[in-house]
């Protein structure tokens, strides 16, 4: 307990130490305030986007194609993760097409992304379920490879059946692994999600800043950014809260939770 409040002090420390400068570099003139206005003026500037209905429902559309996509992308993952790690030879089959295709930025992908859906939710779910497919599945087959062979062996020589040995030896196993893919997925498919309304003007935080760039409005955008940034933090650690809350019962958590 004493460990997390320290780390939460330091935290906001460095917090307090970015904005206090933030507020004075671009007073002291060492920055023209056209381009990076004061700590005070951002803040204030998304205190009153916050009490406008626009602002929220850009958050919402945001938020529903992160949480759309990160759902598919999670469960097709988890899938095809178990399937390709216990099926003999499959994985050496694949194994080729998922370095193939893992490398390619999902970026890459926003002109057909584009060219299927346009500025709608459907590109946003692309290259969220695109991006975060990949952080869940190569983690659900280091997941699945850890399983002891002699205890899967063992479990099949006393009849269980395939989904009764997925079910009580190879999920418990893998779940660590899975849990660190979504953490992982989570949050890179949030950055997707703003890349997307961002680059092709799908309706979300992404769009609001486009238009606040294109507007000239230099504090909106930062408050925007700010935003974006504050709403990256909370779902990072809403998914470390959700891991710890399923993994209560492994080694690693319990030492975490005790120091």
């Amino acid at each position: 307990m004493t460990g997390s409040l320290t780390r939460i002090g330091y935290g906001l420390a460095g917090l307090g130490g970015l904005l206090a400068l933030t507020e004075a570099v671009p007073r002291l003139g060492l920055v023209d305030e056209r381009f990076l206005p004061p700590a005070s003026r951002i803040l204030g500037t998304l205190a009153a986007g916050l009490a406008t209905p626009e602002l929220w429902i850009a958050l919402g559309e945001t938020m529903r194609g992160w949480a759309l996509g990160l759902a598919l992308a999670f469960c097709a993952a988890v899938v095809a993760g178990v399937v390709i790690g216990i099926v003999p030879g499959l994985r050496a089959l694949t194994n080729s097409t998922v370095e193939f295709l893992r490398p390619i930025p999902s970026v890459a992908l926003v002109p057909l992304a584009t060219l299927l859906f346009g500025p709608s939710l459907g590109s946003t779910l692309m290259l969220v379920v695109y991006a975060s497919f990949w952080q869940v599945l190569i983690q659900v087959l280091y997941g699945v490879a850890a399983v002891d062979s002699v205890a899967f062996d063992t479990a099949r020589s006393y009849g269980l059946s395939a989904w009764s040995r997925v079910r009580h030896l190879v999920w418990p196993t893998a779940l660590p692994y899975v849990m660190t893919g979504l953490r992982l997925a989570a949050v890179v498919a949030f950055i997707l999600a703003v890349t997307a309304e961002l680059v092709i003007g799908s309706p979300g935080l992404g769009a609001e800043i486009q238009v606040a760039q294109s507007s000239g409005a230099v504090p909106t955008v930062y408050a925007l950014i700010v935003l974006a940034g504050l709403v990256g933090i909370g779902v990072n650690a809403a998914v470390r809260l959700l891991e710890r809350k399923v993994l209560a019962w492994h080694p690693s958590v319990r030492s975490e939770v005790a120091a």
